[in-house]
Parts: structure tokens; C-alpha cells; sequence
């Protein structure tokens, strides 16, 4: 398509140049619904992005729209710090019937703030709080926010360059298959642990994410998982599972730790819990791990009405029957088998594919080709982000609500994309 050059003068000249994605989408939105986003100008733009995963179900789904108007126009409660409301009991109660009792997990539910990284921050002070230790184990390549104790165990160089302070009380291990199978899993962690001469203070707990999304759409066996698990409970650390991008169904199950068959002792969810694109973060805990005083942990901003009334309704209309999982690993399949035609139609460019319900990578030999292959899409109407510690991976994050139709689509738009950069 042909795109105008519109004027960007008040975003360039007034918004701060922190601003990111915008300057790989040089256009200016202004409505959207479903799979599609529309700039001023009218034209159509498929979305393989979701808002970073916080628009599992599409945007301005209808169902959850007329919940949320009906609630705003009865004038319900909008700000409530952590009052108890009616919108917060209906999603309470729902949560509970929906998600926490068929899978048979007992957690408390605690509102940390709006944002994922307000949940990490929260899970990394209750494990230090309840094992009365400081460190905590991460995992090479790992993404779990932008505030200083979520950046203390994130991977990315660029990232944790921005704190201007140390880093500090946080290890990175290798994660899955880091070390492409030469050693055995975790032999240089439990080392660690178990020499008292190796300066590895006894950790608190361990953080990990079951695929890496922002680190890459790295993909952890259920098996490592098992094992990390194990490691965890044997060395009395506590297992923290950051489920902020894979969680709310994005990798099938509502939870991406279910297939592996473990219970973590924390795990954080934010970005698709709302439904809509609305702020809400939960961080869920065993039970003999609420251990806070009244206030030890609070923001004006962890109990978003609108965020309670829409997830609710999500959950009613996508979680109750079963169903949405097995649509989501059904696209999921469609995707995996149209990247890996890309890939063989590109094995002289080393072109590979890795992923797990309904997100994907696909990279190159060259690292700077996902980077090509995104600005094409974006000028034939795809938006689609890279991932990676040098943005080498083309990244795939559908609404799950995508029809089979328009994943052709997308994946159509990426094949030429990817002919047209090579």
C-alpha cells in the first residue's frame, strides 16, 4: 500500500525519543476492531502483534465492550484502590470458579499495580520476605520489566544499561538448551549450590518465563521445567513463574506452565488478564505465602474496576468449556506449518522457526534481516515486532481470536515480505 507521510511533528518535537514502537510503525492509528487497525488516513492494517500480547481476544471485542459500557454507564466504580467493589467480587468469584478451581490451585490473589512489572516486583519482594534471603536466580535472556528489581533479573544489556545504578541481588543461570545440549541441565546451578566455596549466596527463589518472548521466543521442554521445579523444592528456593505474555492462553492452557505438570510457588499475569487492553496485573501465591501486613505493598492504581468488569467477562465467554484452548493450538498448528514453508522456501538463509501456541519466531543467518522483514510487512498492511538481544527474530503474537482466514492472511503478507528483503 501506498502510505502518505503523515504529520508526526507534535509526537517528534513533544514525546520524549524513548518512544519505540511507533518508529517502526510510521503512521498515525485511529480506530480498531477484531484483528485490524485502521490509521487516519483508512488504511487497513492486520494485526500479528496484540498489543505485545495484551489483546489476546482482538481489539475492542464486542462482548467485553458492552460489559465495560454498561458498567461506565451506570455509573459504576471506575477508582477504588483496593476497596471492595462489585466489579472486584464478580471477577474474584470468577477467577476463582473458572481458573483457579479446575486446576485444582489453591493460590491467593493479590493486586500489585497495574503492570506486569508491578507484579514481578511484588513476587520478588514476597519470596525475599518469606525465605529472609536476597538472591534470585534468572535465566539468560530473560525479560521481566523495566523497573529496578525486574530489571535486576532481565538479560538484555540494553535494558539494564537504563537503571544507571547496579544491578544487584540477582544471578543469571542458563536457560533452556543456552548451551545447545553440550552439558547436562542445570549442572553448573546445582554446583553453585552446593559448594560452599562458589560465592553463590542461597537464593530466595527463581524466576523464569516457559517461553521467552521478548528474549526471543525461546521455548522451555516441559521436561527442563520438571527439572527446575525439582531443583527448586530440593534446595528450598521458591519456583516463580513469569506467565505475563504467555499466560491468559497464549501457549494453549490458560497458564504456559500447566503442560509441564508443575505448581509454581508464585506466578505473576498482567497484559491479556484484563481482556481488553485495560491495566490490571495480578500476582497469585500459595497460601502459606501471605505473609504481608496490611499496606506492605500498595499503588493507587491495583484495583482498576473497568479492568475487573471486562476480564471477567472474558472469562465467562473464553475460558468455561474448553474450547479456546483447543483453537488456540489448532492456529497454532496453521501458523507453525506456514512459517515452515518460509523457512524451507529461505534454508539458504539459515531460516528457522521455534514457538508454541499461538506465538512464533522466525529468524536468519543474518540478524539484521528481521529488522527488514517487519518494515516490509508494516508496508504491505502487517504490523509485527522483532524479539532478541539484536532484535534478530521475527516475531508472531495473534489475537487468539484470529480466524484461520486472516492467519493466511498475515502469513501471506509475511512470505512476500520475507522474498522481497531477502
Amino acid at each position: 500500500m501506498t502510505i502518505t507521510q503523515p504529520d508526526l511533528s507534535v509526537f517528534t518535537t513533544l514525546e520524549s525519543e524513548v518512544r519505540s514502537y511507533c518508529r517502526g510503525w510510521p503512521t498515525v492509528f485511529d480506530r480498531a476492531q477484531g484483528s485490524y487497525l485502521y490509521d487516519e488516513d483508512g488504511h487497513m492494517f492486520l494485526d500479528f502483534f496484540a498489543g505485545a500480547g495484551s489483546l489476546n481476544y482482538g481489539h475492542n471485542n464486542p462482548v467485553l465492550k458492552r460489559a465495560l459500557l454498561d458498567y461506565l454507564e451506570r455509573d459504576g466504580i471506575t477508582h477504588g484502590l483496593d476497596m471492595s467493589t462489585t466489579a472486584k467480587r464478580a471477577f474474584l468469584e470468577t477467577f476463582r470458579d473458572v481458573v483457579l478451581r479446575p486446576r485444582d490451585l489453591d493460590y491467593k490473589v493479590m493486586f500489585p499495580g497495574p503492570t506486569g512489572t508491578n507484579s514481578v516486583e511484588a513476587a520478588l519482594k514476597l519470596a525475599r520476605k518469606a525465605k529472609g534471603r536476597e538472591s534470585i536466580i534468572s535465566f539468560t535472556n530473560a525479560f521481566h520489566g523495566m523497573s529496578l528489581g525486574s530489571l535486576a533479573v532481565t538479560g538484555n544489556a540494553f535494558k539494564r544499561a537504563g537503571a544507571g545504578i547496579p544491578l544487584v541481588h540477582g544471578t543469571p543461570m542458563p536457560f533452556d538448551d543456552y548451551l545447545q545440549g553440550q552439558t547436562p541441565d542445570f549442572i553448573w546451578f546445582e554446583r553453585l549450590l552446593e559448594d560452599a566455596g562458589s560465592g553463590l549466596n542461597k537464593p530466595a527463589a527463581a524466576i523464569v518465563e516457559t517461553v521467552q518472548g521478548e528474549g526471543g521466543v525461546n521455548v522451555a521442554s516441559p521436561e527442563w521445567l520438571r527439572g527446575l521445579a525439582d531443583l527448586c523444592a530440593r534446595h528450598d528456593m521458591l519456583l516463580i513463574v513469569d506467565d505475563i505474555q504467555m499466560g491468559c492462553g497464549r501457549t494453549g492452557p490458560f497458564f504456559s506452565f500447566e503442560d509441564a505438570g508443575i505448581v509454581p510457588d508464585i506466578v505473576t499475569v498482567s497484559k491479556s488478564i484484563s481482556g481488553y487492553g485495560l491495566p490490571m496485573a495480578l500476582t497469585l501465591f500459595k497460601p502459606e505465602l501471605d505473609l504481608w501486613e496490611p499496606g506492605e505493598h500498595n499503588g493507587t492504581f491495583r484495583g482498576h474496576n473497568p479492568a475487573f468488569v471486562t476480564s471477567a467477562a472474558a472469562l465467562d465467554m473464553y475460558w468455561t468449556d474448553g474450547q479456546m484452548e483447543k483453537q488456540t493450538l489448532s492456529r497454532g498448528d496453521q501458523v507453525e506449518a506456514g512459517l515452515r514453508a518460509i523457512a524451507a522456501e529461505h534454508a539458504g538463509s539459515g531460516a528457522s522457526v521455534r514457538g508454541r501456541g499461538l506465538v512464533w519466531g522466525l529468524t536468519f543467518d543474518d540478524v539484521t534481516r528481521a529488522t527488514a522483514v517487519c518494515r516490509r510487512a508494516f508496508e504491505l498492511g502487517l504490523l509485527l515486532e522483532t524479539s532478541g538481544p539484536q532484535s534478530e527474530v521475527v516475531k508472531l503474537l495473534p489475537a487468539l481470536t484470529m480466524t484461520p482466514e486472516e492467519l493466511d492472511e498475515g502469513l501471506r503478507i509475511l512470505t512476500r515480505a520475507v522474498r522481497e528483503t531477502a
